[in-house]
């Protein structure tokens, strides 16, 4: 015996987020605007003045993925040393661009003169600023905005420790020199 109501096999799926409709058509997009700039290019200037351009593009995306990656293992050199003397790391802790230094060299390294423009533009300091602070301030707020049992609920919730926001302050104590085994201790109850 049915109710009446038609039921649909699809109306129980979730509905599709923005991102997940409109990726793949802004991606396939962007490669018939690549394809088309450099036929244009091609067109106006040769072909060789084409391959020379991505050649260059190339080659100067990998120097500037070289160079921030150096810079980034010498920061965690740094940090890691400062660690093990027991010193408090100086700085601010940022990356200090090279988050956008290495993507800007991987659009320099893509063939295409709009992911060349883009990644160009990217390897300017106070542009490199300017969106990292709007990434911090935009990933701050997306983690405040977070629903109970999401990814960003995850990071909040391992961020404060505990579900309540309350800390507890304690120190561990270890004395494996010469401890004897010990029975097993009961379970801590909440």
């Amino acid at each position: 015996m049915t109710s009446g109501a038609p039921t649909s096999p699809y109306s129980a799926r979730p509905r599709r987020s923005r991102l997940r409709t409109f990726l793949p058509l802004g991606i396939a997009a962007w490669l018939v605007l690549e394809i088309w700039l450099l036929t244009v290019v091609a067109e106006a200037a040769g072909g060789f003045t084409v391959f020379l351009l991505l050649v260059a593009g190339f080659a100067l995306g990998s120097v500037v993925v070289k160079r921030a990656g150096r810079r980034a293992f010498r920061k965690l050199a740094e940090t890691v040393q400062q660690q093990q003397r027991g010193e408090a790391p100086a700085g601010g802790g940022g990356s200090e661009g090279n988050g956008f230094l290495m993507l800007g060299g991987l659009l320099l390294m893509l063939p295409g003169l709009v992911s060349d423009a883009v990644g160009l533009l990217l390897l300017i300091p106070p542009l490199q600023k300017a969106l990292g602070r709007y990434t911090e301030r935009t990933f701050a707020r997306k983690i405040r905005e977070a629903d109970a049992g999401s990814l960003g609920n995850a990071f909040q919730q391992a961020r404060i420790h505990r579900p309540d926001g309350k800390v507890v302050q304690g120190e561990v104590i270890r004395d494996d020199a010469g401890a004897a085994p010990q029975e097993p201790r009961p379970p801590l109850n909440r």
